[in-house]
């Protein structure tokens, strides 16, 4: 069993200091109740392309925030923020463990439509990895738009990726006038790749005057909902996730097993 929180929330337009406020309260009474806390992209600025401004080092203040919080949860939290290494910025999302060790992944395809490619450089390398037994693949919002990056293979063709994943997850900032997508898509990851998927997506609107109603989904491997935070407001919610369900119906219906076998060159 793993205990999953989903985290729908506004955010304050490039604060990252109050926007970490608004969630250590938000998160302040879950401790020991939950295994894995998921916030939004870019929780602490808002999806700015001002990283220059706002961009942290793996040494500040939302690292030493994320590891707080996860060790009163006694969780591990995944989000993501403006990372700055030398002169590169990043859209890096951290899984962080209540030990303070942690795990990250670098957001690989840069949303061509706000300019990310400007500001940000994509990273190279899915990450693959464990918790509480669970295999987890995080990605990052326009990630969602490309299923062989998601995909769940046997051969895997990503070096030393775990071929199977349990978990496939997304933060985002997706926009409401595109919510159709969003919804579409993940239960679509979820079916083709037989897999528990999370969405966790904001609300409100943002700087960029975009409006956002949330749409924050868990959803089984069959393409059940599980949740969906529909209405436009600050929710949050925890669900169990079933292991020996999901393995089940992975034997019974061995579909990962005959999909096509290449070699990904990204």
């Amino acid at each position: 069993m793993l205990r999953v929180t989903l985290v729908q929330s506004s955010l304050q337009w490039e604060k990252p200091e109050a926007n970490r406020e608004m969630f250590a309260e938000k998160l302040a009474g879950l401790a020991g109740t939950t295994d894995l806390v998921v916030l939004p992209e870019m929780f602490s600025t808002g999806f700015s392309m001002n990283a220059e401004k706002l961009a942290e080092p793996m040494t500040g203040a939302t690292m030493q925030w994320l590891a707080s919080q996860a060790k009163k949860l006694e969780a591990a939290v995944i989000a993501s923020f403006i990372c700055q290494e030398e002169s590169r910025f990043y859209n890096r999302l951290i899984m962080m463990r209540p030990d303070g060790n942690f795990d990250y992944y670098d957001k690989k395809h840069l949303f061509t439509l706000a300019g990310e490619g400007e500001h940000f450089s994509p990273g190279r390398s899915r990450l693959a990895l464990e918790w509480k037994g669970w295999r987890i693949c995080p990605l990052i919002c326009y990630d969602l738009r490309f299923p062989v990056w998601s995909r769940n293979m046997r051969g895997s063709f990503f070096t030393g990726l775990n071929p199977y994943y349990d978990l496939l997850l997304y933060v985002a900032n997706w926009p409401a006038k595109r919510s159709h997508h969003w919804r579409s898509l993940l239960t679509a990851r979820a079916i083709e790749n037989q897999s528990y998927v999370v969405g966790v997506n904001i609300v409100g609107r943002d700087g960029n005057q975009l409006d956002y109603t949330g749409d924050s989904m868990l959803i089984d491997y069959s393409g059940q909902p599980l949740a969906h935070l529909g209405d436009g407001q600050e929710q949050m919610v925890t669900l169990t996730l079933d292991k020996t369900g999901l393995d089940n119906y992975r034997k019974d219906l061995p579909f990962l097993l005959d999909g096509d076998v290449f070699e990904f060159k990204g």
